[in-house]
């Protein structure tokens, strides 16, 4: 088996993954924090990159609506500081 830099890129984003739910299991992140919904996304984004090299549709389709839902998380912050 060969480690390669895709490979590198899907383990940071498994760390970022398990790392997030870790700080949120001990109350060093809130869940609406934005932090929380960037971190989410940069995992997704990391992992989804392995998986274009090594593709798995279960995994890629997970992957893919971790995004969507981390962008929600990020879109409602922003739309939270909007109002007065």
């Amino acid at each position: 088996m060969q480690y390669a830099l895709h490979d590198f890129i899907g383990n940071i984003g498994l760390v970022l993954l398990l790392g997030t739910y870790l700080l949120l299991q001990m109350g060093r992140i809130e869940s609406a924090s934005l932090a929380y919904s960037l971190l989410n996304a940069a995992a997704s984004l990391c992992i989804g990159v392995s998986l274009l090299f090594a593709f798995n549709m279960s995994a890629f389709l997970v992957e893919v609506f971790w995004l969507l839902i981390s962008l929600y998380g990020i879109c409602k912050f922003f739309l939270r500081r909007r109002r007065p």
